[in-house]
């Protein structure tokens, strides 16, 4: 498993090109091209920001999350087999630390990458994905959109020790966040 230099990663302001191994960027401006899924008047703008997959056979949830651990160091990683998950701060604003996995499914540690998210711009995460969120600040509320059973069976895990099956947590060699 590859290390980062010196077990420091940068924090970094997201863009598409940034966030593409690991997901897509939520948030980006209203589209400037004919044909775009979008509509504007003078009262309102939409447009479409991505298709969520919570993969075959599962329901997409909305969970309201709220992060409070403000550390700079990593030591643990989650990931999630069956679904995409996104996660945009609303109040507050966060690091969200991403890593793509080796060729035996565990953290690929000189892949990891830490992301600046403020209210309103957030990232949709690939199934498969390691990852693990700080706040700047003491507090940040966030709106996440993720598999209902993936929820389920997370929450039976941390509370009550039941086996995860959708999903897994890994302890890594302690990484810290730079500015």
């Amino acid at each position: 498993m590859g290390m980062p230099i010196n077990n420091a990663v940068s924090i970094q302001c997201p863009d598409s090109i940034a966030v593409a191994p690991f997901g897509w960027m939520l948030g980006k401006p209203y589209p400037p091209k004919a044909g775009a899924t979008a509509y504007r008047n003078t009262a309102t703008a939409f447009w479409q920001e991505h298709l969520f997959d919570p993969g075959p056979g599962g329901e997409v949830e909305v969970l309201w999350v709220t992060y409070n651990d403000a550390s700079q160091a990593i030591d643990r990683l989650e990931v999630h087999h069956l679904t995409q998950q996104a996660v945009v701060p609303l109040i507050g604003e966060i690091i969200q630390v991403v890593a793509l996995s080796d060729g035996e499914g565990a953290p690929d540690l000189a892949t990891v990458r830490a992301f600046h998210l403020s209210p309103g711009v957030g990232i949709c995460m690939h199934a498969g994905v390691w990852h693990a969120t700080r706040t700047i600040g003491p507090e940040a509320t966030c709106l996440m959109l993720t598999r209902r059973s993936t929820t389920v069976d997370l929450i039976g895990h941390l509370a009550n020790a039941h086996p995860a099956r959708e999903t897994s947590l890994r302890d890594i060699q302690q990484i810290h966040m730079t500015r």
